[in-house]
């Protein structure tokens, strides 16, 4: 690839316990491929050379771990700098993270949540321009679940459009999050969806969770995607239009042709919607 690409079609996020079965042949329903720079940016020698073999090959896109956009930490401008490094290496467009924080006095090792607050809104969005700056590409957040809302003023909803907004930033589309999040705080997942800005969706993610209770579901990626989500992501090819949608399996993963089965599910749904668009 000569020039930095978007991604496109159905997607798969690669492991590196994946990346010889890769090497010798991707599965034709997978379209790009999503890495972590955390988990490659440490490495250099063969690793580093054959992650380089497949990103000259196919589209890729980023999803980071711990830029911790929301912390009440500096910003890790060091870091920040190894990312961009990373993504011109590899010629990679979208770098992409969570709308929480994992690191206050120290790394956390889970996704806190941001307070749902108009400071909090403004406070992000000034540190999204200051990534932006240095990777010189849009940053592209992820509405994230969560299981607490401490000092909340304003809804998800508000608080994820107003930072979109105010950081002129993309947005990574989760749809299991969408429905984790709207059982453990009882809101409308088909409403909330529909009020995302259709014009700052860059890519999707779709995973499995796992109930807990009820009322109470842990987004896991450790399981098959569950039928309300698939309901959920047709719903918003059919709101939003068809964009790329990538499968997130972080353990209990399946044999590749059975993992890859769900991929040809986002892209049965994908050439589904994208001819009724067509035709409209």
């Amino acid at each position: 690839m000569n020039s930095l690409q978007m991604p496109s079609g159905s997607g798969l996020g690669l492991r590196r316990e994946m990346l010889g079965e890769m090497l010798q042949k991707k599965p034709s329903n997978v379209d790009f491929f999503e890495v972590a720079p955390e988990n490659w940016i440490p490495f250099g020698g063969k690793l580093a050379k054959q992650l380089k073999s497949l990103t000259e090959q196919y589209q890729f896109v980023t999803h980071g771990l711990s830029l911790s956009i929301g912390s009440p930490d500096p910003l890790d401008i060091e870091f920040v700098k190894k990312v961009k490094l990373f993504l011109d290496e590899h010629n990679i467009k979208v770098y992409s993270e969570h709308l929480s924080y994992c690191s206050a006095g120290g790394h956390m090792y889970d996704l806190m949540p941001i307070p749902f607050t108009s400071e909090a809104v403004n406070y992000v969005a000034d540190r999204v321009k200051q990534v932006q700056d240095i990777i010189e590409r849009p940053l592209v957040l992820e509405n994230v679940s969560y299981y607490a809302a401490p000092g909340q003023q304003l809804s998800e909803i508000e608080f994820t459009k107003a930072v979109l907004e105010e950081s002129n930033c993309g947005l990574l589309l989760d749809v299991n999050n969408i429905y984790v999040n709207s059982i453990n705080h009882g809101y409308d997942a088909l409403d909330y969806l529909k009020a995302l800005p259709t014009e700052r969706i860059i890519y999707g993610h779709i995973a499995g969770h796992f109930n807990e209770a009820e009322d109470l579901i842990v987004d896991t990626h450790g399981a098959d995607v569950a039928a309300p989500v698939w309901e959920l992501l047709e719903q918003a090819y059919r709101f939003h239009g068809v964009f790329p949608t990538l499968l997130e399996r972080d353990f209990n993963i399946p044999e590749m042709s059975i993992l890859t089965q769900e991929v040809e599910r986002i892209r049965s749904y994908q050439h589904e919607l994208g001819g009724m668009e067509q035709s409209a």
